[in-house]
């Protein structure tokens, strides 16, 4: 029997996450290039029932139960399936039946279904809701997300501005960089003019980081991905690199070295920023330098002004 409840999996967006896998592997309407779960089995983009919302419901509450009685706390019940959850036409009423469990519920979409207005009304019952926005070019997108044949990228903009614009809860956006693909300035910018539209709470970048769909993609390198950071800053986008390490970067350890590697891994920092954190420290800048010396963090330059990143470690 396929396992529909898990977790909980601790995430630096959701707190401790309890995963809601609503949808049979793997069905989506995208076949990403960079997809950790391979290339879709089943492409489609109609909207179908898959498991008995109260099977799910069900499995969640036994889950819960079971946690808190070893006194564990759950933040969010996260819909984040082997496909695309809003492919699944019982979503709302799956929502809908997990709300006596008073704990905030999340969706983290492709968006590729969000030019229906049904799937908009249904996402709206969510607490947070992640949507995807990897290219803003037609031919970007197909190569990028390689949506199923009747998907139009224009509809899913328009879809986009209407949910933004009746949402009430908390709203994200997540951008996957691929090497070569959508990586390049022309291309961040485009993107991050729409997302400016929609007023994110958070617009999140991601890359890679786990074994692709096709074996040709790679991550961006560290002076990409800051460009692409300063570009969502310059818009003035709240925004956060999701790179893998889920460090606390808002604690302070003590351990200047750990505080800035936490830090990097989400904000790459100005030379000022990381003057400044040395000095709250009490330490010296050779610990600064000694990151540095052994490939732990990267100088990168970017509109004259020097920046500090966490070494990637995906390749």
């Amino acid at each position: 029997m396929e396992k529909i409840i898990f977790g909980p999996v601790p995430s630096r967006r959701l707190g401790k996450s309890l995963g809601i896998n609503n949808i049979p592997p793997k069905i989506c309407s995208y076949s990403c290039v960079y997809c950790q779960l391979g290339n879709t089995l089943k492409m489609s983009a109609v909207r179908q029932p898959f498991y008995e919302p109260a099977r799910i419901v069900k499995e969640a509450e036994e889950k819960v139960a079971e946690l808190k009685s070893q006194g564990e706390k759950i933040d969010y019940l996260t819909f984040v399936p082997d496909g695309e959850p809003t492919i699944d036409v019982r979503l709302g009423q799956t929502i809908e039946l997990l709300r006596p469990l008073r704990i905030k519920i999340a969706v983290i979409t492709n968006s590729s279904l969000i030019w229906d207005k049904q799937v908009r009304q249904e996402l709206k019952l969510a607490d947070w809701v992640s949507v995807k926005i990897d290219s803003l070019s037609l031919e970007i997108w197909k190569k990028v997300n390689r949506p199923f044949g009747h998907l139009k990228l224009e509809a899913i903009e328009e879809g986009l501005l209407e949910f933004a614009h009746e949402f009430e809860g908390e709203l994200v956006t997540e951008t996957m960089l691929v090497k070569g693909l959508n990586d390049g300035a022309e291309e961040i910018d485009k993107i991050t003019g729409f997302i400016q539209k929609l007023k994110p709470q958070m617009s999140y970048i991601s890359v890679p980081i786990r074994p692709p769909a096709e074996s040709w993609v790679e991550i961006p390198g560290e002076r990409e991905i800051n460009r692409a950071y300063q570009i969502f800053s310059q818009k003035s986008l709240p925004v956060e690199l999701l790179t893998g390490y889920e460090g606390n970067a808002f604690a302070t350890t003590g351990n200047l070295a750990e505080d800035l590697l936490s830090i990097t891994s989400v904000h790459p920092m100005r030379q000022d920023a990381v003057e400044e954190l040395v000095k709250k420290a009490s330490a010296t800048w050779e610990v600064v330098e000694a990151l540095v010396r052994s490939n732990q963090l990267v100088e990168i330059e970017y509109q004259g002004k020097k920046f500090f990143l966490r070494k990637l470690r995906f390749k």
